[in-house]
């Protein structure tokens, strides 16, 4: 078993492979959000996947310290995971929803799921019923991105709701598929579905609901205003998507919050003609200087980095050789002669004006920044700053 998440103050983390979570950039980001969207507007903090790889505990702690009284996981393991910890959040959205044997952890950890459908409010309606209880939730909309919530028509959903009097309905939300995206129609036609049958609600008695549309995104370039809720997520941790488009300029000052850093496991001399790697897919043009960093593919440096990333060394951007293995990494090193074994080099951050953030990575590896953070496996030590 793992020691517990380390917190440190001024001194270097005595791991081979580590991540440097900011609270205070954190609760910064949170500051942010907060002053676009209003005093009026309900942040709710999204800490699902482990908040981003930052740390789900230690990150839900700093929103709960900084006033957030909502939190959002994914699953009801997630957030069972958060009340066993300690985290004295008022509410804990699990917009998974409930599959039927996570229903007594659901009830028992005072979870608020989103329902998906009009036979899950009715299975929820009886789940709260047999308990004795009503039981609050979000009923999620299929607005158009096809994935989770109910395509059912308002009448129905007026209809589902006065039929199940144990399950409260609390809110009303969807998923925005193309936020970013001012190039298609796609985030206007799914507003309009959803205005339409938060309306259809409103005039049939379901009134005062938390009305939730916006995620990071949304809420950057000013989409789905005038909701009373926000789900922030990306920008909690210093990230937002690039728009498409003619877009309006983003109005969340939001900076990284995680560090990622690697330790020299080895620096050694090859000479011209070198092969690096396996599958030797490196040949050295020249006498070089190689390093070899104790972090590799099961850390979460992408595979498709080898032989097109970058790593700071010795605050220069310097590239990866070769082929990345499970365990290792070899960088190069002919630009610097002062590093050795022990010392650190950054696979993400800052020093001095060499910068790698997780959107620039997850453009040489093809994927996006999201999932860049979210693969910094459990093995990579977290350290709060």
């Amino acid at each position: 078993m793992l020691p517990q998440p380390a917190r440190m103050k001024g001194m270097s983390a005595a791991f081979r492979s580590f991540v440097l979570v900011s609270r205070e950039q954190i609760a910064r980001n949170y500051a942010s959000v907060r002053s676009v969207v209003g005093p009026a507007v309900d942040v709710l903090g999204v800490v699902k996947a482990d908040a981003y790889g930052h740390g789900a505990i230690e990150v839900a702690r700093v929103l709960v310290g900084e006033g957030a009284g909502w939190l959002a996981v994914s699953s009801v393991d997630e957030g069972a995971t958060l009340r066993a910890s300690g985290v004295v959040a008022p509410r804990i959205l699990v917009m998974g929803g409930f599959l039927p044997f996570e229903a007594e952890a659901m009830l028992g950890y005072d979870l608020t799921p989103a329902v998906h459908s009009l036979e899950q409010m009715r299975d929820l309606d009886r789940l709260a019923g047999a308990a004795g209880k009503t039981v609050r939730y979000h009923l999620k909309i299929d607005s158009g991105m096809g994935r989770l919530g109910t395509r059912a028509p308002a009448a129905e959903i007026v209809a589902a709701l006065a039929a199940t009097p144990h399950a409260q309905l609390e809110g009303l939300m969807t998923h925005l598929a193309s936020a970013a995206d001012y190039t298609s129609t796609q985030t206007a036609d799914q507003l309009a579905y959803f205005g339409r049958i938060a309306a259809a609600l409103d005039a049939g008695g379901y009134r005062g609901l938390r009305l939730h549309t916006s995620s990071t995104n949304a809420i950057a370039y000013g989409r789905g205003s005038g909701h009373n809720m926000v789900r922030a997520g990306h920008a909690l941790y210093g990230y937002v998507s690039p728009a498409r488009g003619q877009a309006p300029a983003q109005g969340l000052d939001v900076r990284p919050a995680l560090t990622w850093k690697a330790r020299l496991l080895a620096v050694k001399e090859l000479p011209a003609g070198a092969l690096v790697g396996y599958g030797g897919t490196f040949r050295t043009p020249r006498a070089m200087r190689i390093g070899v960093i104790g972090a590799g593919y099961a850390d979460g440096i992408f595979h498709r980095l080898s032989n097109r990333g970058q790593v700071i060394a010795d605050g220069k951007l310097t590239p990866i050789l070769g082929t990345i293995s499970m365990d290792l990494t070899t960088i190069d090193l002919s630009h610097t002669s002062i590093l050795g074994p022990g010392d650190e080099v950054t696979l993400l951050g800052q020093e001095g004006e060499a910068r790698l953030d997780a959107q620039q990575i997850a453009r040489v590896a093809g994927t996006i920044s999201y999932n860049i953070l979210c693969s910094i496996s459990a093995r990579v030590r977290r350290v709060y700053v």
